[in-house]
């Protein structure tokens, strides 16, 4: 009988600790590869206890693998760097709509997904980045630039860099085009911008700044950490290319400058889901914030962060307007933007 009662309590205490242990525990697939964020999981964890397993991979590679793992998945937490996949994701089903106050105060409603049935909402945007027009200020002058739609002006032919049409971040551009200009107007658009082209579409968006300063390009279109990167870098050289561009926040006297997010939501099947919910939470705190803004060059996403970041403020002078359209629907305008490149052979 004590021994029956001693295998009970033996088994009794193994389950304890096994649950302390998941307690203990987030599981993160995250499409953020910045070693500035190395700091904010390190402090989540030395505040909570919460041990991070991270795994790396692009926002396709995580969706693929989510949909392949199905319920036998062990993450709690996906971080992806583009809105139109963050829609991509709800609608396939894979998050798990939460609530939670603090998340809904803090980010604006344009910045998150709409409300799910439930009330909860499926994802949040965490950080900014401006999608901007970099320029060779002996050929243009800033005004020449000061909106999307003048990058189809002829003036410009032959020279604008761009990278894929397929790829998130210009997909994501051209669903926000979509919105204020209408299917056709964006199309015709699109068309005159392939017309436009010093090359096909290749490299990132750092290569694009450069062939802007090598005089390859005239005019190109690049998110604005990359040449915030450029300026703040330790390497003359690079510095080098961010003084011979001039930048551009387009659209200030009409709707504002493109915003795509990075944002985080928790896993449908996550097994560790509060866990989740306050890692989310943590994410959208100051303190976070400001690594994003000080760390990888990005604008918070959260209300009312201060941060002191030297070349988002030289880039704007301080302050510029931005677009305020959903940013769910940039992803809801996904597929027809893609056909619509397809048929000008924006590629």
């Amino acid at each position: 009988m004590n021994f029956s009662r001693t295998l009970l309590s033996l088994a009794c205490l193994m389950t304890a600790t096994t649950a302390m242990a998941q307690d203990k525990v987030l599981n993160i697939y995250s499409a953020r590869h910045y070693p500035s964020d190395e700091v904010m999981y390190s402090e989540f964890t030395k505040a909570t206890g919460i041990k991070i397993n991270r795994v790396d991979a692009d926002d396709a590679g995580i969706l693929a693998r989510l949909k392949a793992e199905g319920a036998a998945s062990p993450a709690d937490v996906i971080l992806l760097v583009d809105a139109a996949r963050l829609w991509r994701a709800e609608v396939d089903g894979l998050f798990l709509p939460i609530k939670s106050k603090l998340l809904e105060d803090a980010i604006p409603v344009n910045l998150r997904a709409k409300p799910a049935d439930n009330g909860g909402t499926a994802w949040f945007g965490l950080s900014k980045r401006a999608r901007v027009m970099v320029y060779d200020k002996v050929k243009f002058n800033k005004t020449d630039v000061d909106s999307y739609e003048k990058l189809a002006d002829p003036k410009f032919k032959g020279s604008l860099c761009v990278r894929s049409g397929s790829h998130p971040y210009n997909l994501s551009l051209f669903g926000a085009l979509t919105e204020h200009l209408g299917p056709q107007k964006t199309e015709t658009w699109a068309k005159s911008l392939v017309d436009n082209m010093a090359r096909s579409p290749k490299g990132g968006d750092t290569d694009q700044i450069r062939g802007v300063a090598s005089g390859e390009c005239g005019v190109a279109v690049t998110n604005s950490y990359y040449l915030a990167r450029l300026m703040r870098s330790s390497k003359p050289e690079d510095r080098a290319v961010a003084e011979k561009v001039g930048v551009v926040f387009p659209n200030q006297s009409s709707w504002g400058t493109h915003m795509n997010v990075a944002g985080g939501a928790v896993a449908r099947h996550a097994k560790n889901s509060d866990n989740a919910v306050k890692f989310l939470e943590y994410l959208a705190s100051p303190a976070a914030q400001n690594h994003f803004a000080n760390g990888n060059n990005e604008w918070p996403a959260a209300q009312g962060v201060n941060f002191d970041n030297p070349a988002l403020k030289a880039m704007t002078g301080g302050s510029f307007k931005s677009e305020l359209i959903p940013i769910s629907a940039v992803g809801m305008n996904q597929i027809k933007v893609q056909q619509m490149l397809d048929r000008v052979g924006f590629r």
